[in-house]
């Protein structure tokens, strides 16, 4: 889990989930998902936050049943979509939930 000073630290990453989320015209199920997932496992090195924080937006989307593609949402986060595809399965499953097998 994550403490409450984590959102303030990490404030510039989720303003970027946050304005995927509405760009992708996302629900607040999904966007307060992705900011969990994202929260709960923050990458130490800055090159690695912004496919966390897609992977956690592809993610936190699912979790929510309204999903979108792993292209559309690594052309709003700006990344590659294998960005999103190599990280998402380890985000849920680092959360602690069942990872999908396809």
């Amino acid at each position: 889990m994550y403490r409450a000073r984590d959102r303030l630290e990490h404030e510039r990453w989720l303003d970027r989930i946050e304005s995927g989320a509405a760009a992708l015209d996302l629900d607040d199920e999904a966007r307060s998902n992705a900011v969990d997932l994202f929260l709960s496992d923050v990458p130490e090195g800055d090159r690695a936050k912004p496919a966390a924080a897609a992977a956690s937006l592809y993610a936190g989307a699912l979790l929510a049943g309204d999903q979108r593609s792993q292209g559309a949402v690594a052309r709003e986060m700006d990344v590659s979509r294998p960005s999103v595809g190599s990280r998402w399965k380890g985000r849920l499953a680092d959360a602690g939930f069942e990872v999908p097998d396809w």
